[in-house]
């Protein structure tokens, strides 16, 4: 049983702790959040010092505003933890090469929250692409969109220097980083990023193409807060066929039922024909349980990270920062 550190008790701290007593693998020892910690059975900590530097706690879960994701990982690595931390795991790919060090200083596991591998859909694309049935990935297109109103802008992910940016980092990352682990890592990017309605500085649109130049893949990504209406789509165009995602199960639930279809290519007319697409429809989110299970499985049997690992974390944000320098040399 592994002990277990909480500091951020928000809702991906709550998140976190349910499946993490789901999971039957840890046990919740200390919760810390800035503000007051009510009608809970956990212990509740005066700071995150006192869970850092607690010797029964094995492993900490980050779960606080972007600004502080890098420093806490960096100290808990320091005293000997096991660190999980919610995405991003910094501002950019320096920040996260000088958590790496601390990584690889402590020999601890260090594991990211890029849930969206976790889902059973993704798991199903993923099998589909290794074993090559629909032959090699052409391209991909991702859209990633949520509604937002004046109330947004009231909080911290509004403000750049504690969340580092905006739909980016906010969502854009969960695309890019699907994009990654389906395709490899991308190697030139064009970008676009802009404010034209909110106008404060985080950015509301982002949008890129990117290419691995090793395999020719491209791949189209729009994030934005401008979209009024929560939506989700990938989308992966084979040599064979394809697959789209449309709509992901969440804790909020307003992205609609994630149905993924899966079709071979038509090579005879008429080829935008519907009746031989195969669909898939996944009503239970299991991906917060097979996160936890991951990391967790990870420190009782030593094994590595395989989802979501450091290197994971540095390939993602180099990216980001490509898109962020090309988007603003655009601006």
């Amino acid at each position: 049983m592994i002990n277990v550190g909480i500091i951020g008790f928000g809702k991906m701290g709550q998140i976190r702790a349910n499946a993490i007593e789901d999971s039957e693998l840890g046990k919740i020892n200390l919760i810390y959040d800035v503000s007051p910690i009510q009608n809970t059975n956990f212990t509740v900590a005066s700071s995150p010092d006192e869970i850092i530097n607690n010797k029964n706690i094995d492993a900490i879960f980050v779960c606080t505003p972007n600004y502080l994701n890098q420093s806490l990982t960096i100290q808990s690595l320091e005293t000997g933890k096991h660190v999980f931390c919610e995405k991003p795991p910094a501002f950019n790919e320096k920040e996260v090469l000088e958590v790496i060090k601390a990584e690889k200083a402590s020999g601890k596991k260090l594991m990211y929250g890029f849930n969206h591998r976790h889902h059973e859909s993704i798991k199903m694309i993923k099998v589909l692409v290794e074993n090559e049935t629909y032959g090699k990935i052409l391209w991909m297109r991702g859209r990633y969109g949520k509604s937002v109103d004046k109330k947004f802008y009231t909080n911290w992910r509004a403000n750049s220097e504690k969340a580092g940016g905006g739909i980016l980092l906010d969502q854009g990352i969960h695309m890019l980083d699907l994009f990654t682990f389906l395709g490899g890592e991308f190697d030139e990017v064009k970008a676009m990023i802009s404010n034209l309605y909110w106008k404060s500085d985080i950015e509301d649109n982002a949008f890129a193409i990117l290419r691995n130049n090793q395999t020719g893949t491209v791949a189209s990504l729009h994030s934005t807060m401008t979209q009024w209406r929560h939506l989700f789509s990938l989308e992966v165009f084979l040599e064979h066929g394809y697959f789209v995602l449309n709509g992901l199960k969440t804790s909020s639930g307003t992205y609609g039922e994630e149905i993924l279809t899966i079709a071979k290519n038509r090579a005879e007319a008429p080829r935008a024909t519907w009746k031989d697409e195969e669909k898939h429809t996944f009503s239970i989110n299991e991906s917060w349980k097979s996160e936890i299970d991951h990391f967790l499985t990870a420190i009782t049997e030593n094994k590595p990270i395989q989802i979501g690992n450091s290197d994971d974390a540095r390939i993602i944000m180099r990216t980001i920062d490509k898109i962020y320098k090309d988007g603003k040399k655009n601006d």
